[in-house]
């Protein structure tokens, strides 16, 4: 029996693209799936894992939804990030080729990262829950007019026939995850570049976002990520979601949270971390 200390929980079935990340990142953990990304959450918050890969961007798509609006209402902390290239394939069930295949289902961010190819293809795409349940569904079907995209850790799991290779759009496409965890795991300020993710509402004040965020700007303090979304469906309550590089406890950092404080409300943490080698890297 596998101890819970080294599960590594993700989102989706075996081969998703976050099991290749929780593989990467993790090599000696075992990645736990789940059905949902309350299911992630709730096997770290339980003691059923230890740790859950969460993806939280990505460079053609944007956002994943449903994260901002779920990690708030969790205890969890954020204790690293990772990135990972995305590697789509078209693969079908043993037997099929390309000129057999009609349909492709995968994630709807999937099908929109391979537009050109499926076009090409003349296939017709149809949106499925996730990259690798779309995989998985295929894997004792015959119909050779049926294939899926995912990845080859899908292909290979699955027992299924990758017919194309290379099928996104744009080479660098790469997902941004986190890493969540029960207990904050926050670096010394020595320790290297860290990015500092927090939450926050602002004040009902005249420009006050314009102020809340000014003394970045003046503290010399990168903004890498701002998002804004609605409270329950309140469109009078926003919250904005941040990253910063920088340690809270170094000066310029502390200023311009000082300077944020005037103007906000409901100011959290959600984790600080050491930055990727990835991010510095670019």
């Amino acid at each position: 029996m596998t101890n819970s200390n080294n599960l590594i929980a993700f989102q989706g079935a075996p081969g998703a693209y976050s099991n290749l990340a929780c593989l990467a990142a993790y090599p000696n953990m075992t990645p736990l799936p789940c059905n949902s990304f309350e299911g992630a959450f709730d096997a770290v918050e339980s003691g059923a894992a230890r740790l859950a890969m969460i993806p939280i961007e990505n460079s053609i798509a944007g956002r994943v939804a449903d994260i901002h609006h779920l990690l708030p209402g969790t205890g969890l902390n954020i204790i690293g990030e990772h990135f990972e290239p995305v590697k789509h394939f078209l693969m079908a069930p043993k037997g099929s080729t390309l000129k057999t295949i009609k349909r492709v289902r995968s994630h709807v961010h999937a099908l929109g990262q391979c537009r050109k190819a499926i076009r090409e293809l003349g296939l017709e795409a149809i949106v499925h829950v996730d990259t690798a349940g779309a995989a998985a569904d295929l894997e004792k079907s015959s119909d050779i007019e049926e294939s899926a995209i995912a990845s080859s850790l899908a292909a290979e799991t699955y027992g299924l026939e990758i017919l194309k290779s290379e099928m996104e759009d744009h080479a660098h496409n790469t997902t941004r995850f986190i890493v969540l965890s029960r207990e904050a795991m926050t670096p010394s300020i020595s320790d290297g570049l860290c990015i500092s993710t927090f939450i926050f509402r602002v004040r009902n004040v005249p420009a006050a976002l314009y102020k809340a965020m000014g003394g970045f700007a003046t503290n010399g303090v990168n903004i890498t990520k701002l998002e804004s979304y609605m409270i329950e469906g309140d469109f009078f309550a926003t919250q904005f979601y941040v990253d910063i590089e920088g340690h809270p406890d170094d000066p310029s950092v502390k200023l311009a949270l000082e300077e944020l404080g005037f103007f906000s409300r409901e100011f959290r943490f959600l984790g600080v971390y050491p930055a990727s080698s990835f991010r510095q890297n670019q």
